[in-house]
């Protein structure tokens, strides 16, 4: 599974890259298991890089099934399997959103990245590289640990896990930093955890601690929190209307939680607005 795994870095490496573009931030966000929210977080997240004034694309590499367009209620003509077979160009498949951020849909019956002929290697590699114009590329894998999950986590710059505070997702969770631990050689690769669907900062802040302190102690590897996101009934909500729950309610409690993430990504602090009421407070000199 290593050399598989490692596949796609090699193949990037391989590529002549162009040094007078930008060089892309690469994110993947994966899961250890299915039915966590990864794909809605990889949406929201990528719609508040842009609303930040990022250049942002969203590729769904679910090679099995793919549904970052469901979440954004759009039916694309084409997908990842007419690029990787040479039957169509990035330019092609790539889609505009009215959410400030373009997707690249995923490619449904295809197996593996590893199965690739040498030309369409390199055909993807050129493909690849014509998306340097963007200023991150968040890649949304399939659950578990696959060969074509390692492969894209494998060649990022980020990883992002998601879990939630459930057993069998916490287990999942660490069973994914298990297999990229022991089986990726990518040192400078950064990994870090997101928990979903926390009732309570103390929920979230004690799984989180759970997978870091376990993963540290009999994995040597580092995981860094990233944050935490309250279960909140406007992500079903934007599920059932196909829409991102960051357009629905951008004060949400999910939302925020989203953005809160994205800015600590970015180094930055983000402080949530007072609003009318405490503008109105504060100038009265009533609080």
């Amino acid at each position: 599974m290593v050399d598989q795994a490692e596949n796609l870095r090699k193949m990037m490496q391989t590529g002549k890259p162009d040094n007078t573009k930008r060089k892309t931030r690469i994110i993947t966000v994966s899961s250890g298991k299915g039915g966590v929210g990864k794909t809605n977080f990889a949406v929201n997240m990528g719609i508040a890089f842009a609303q930040m004034g990022k250049k942002i694309i969203v590729m769904d590499a679910d090679l099995g099934l793919a549904n970052v367009n469901v979440c954004l209620g759009i039916i694309p003509k084409f997908n990842l399997f007419q690029l990787i077979k040479k039957q169509k160009t990035m330019k092609d498949i790539i889609i505009d959103t009215n959410y400030g951020i373009q997707i690249v849909a995923g490619a449904s019956g295809f197996s593996k990245i590893a199965n690739l002929s040498e030309d369409e290697r390199v055909a993807f590699i050129k493909e690849l590289d014509s998306l340097s114009y963007a200023d991150i590329l968040i890649i949304d894998t399939g659950a578990g640990v696959s060969q074509n999950v390692l492969s894209f986590i494998v060649a990022a710059d980020e990883a992002i896990i998601i879990t939630t505070p459930e057993p069998t997702a916490i287990t999942d969770a660490y069973g994914i930093i298990k297999i990229i631990a022991t089986e990726i050689n990518n040192p400078s690769l950064e990994l870090k955890l997101v928990v979903n669907r926390v009732n309570s900062t103390l929920e979230g802040r004690k799984v989180a601690e759970r997978v870091i302190n376990i993963a540290g102690q009999f994995l040597n590897i580092k995981v860094d929190n990233l944050g935490m996101i309250f279960e909140d009934p406007i992500v079903p909500q934007g599920v059932i209307k196909q829409t991102p729950f960051l357009s629905l309610d951008p004060n949400s409690k999910a939302s925020l939680g989203v953005k809160h993430i994205v800015s600590r990504l970015e180094g930055v602090e983000f402080k949530e607005g007072g609003g009318i009421k405490n503008f109105l407070m504060k100038l009265l000199g009533t609080k």
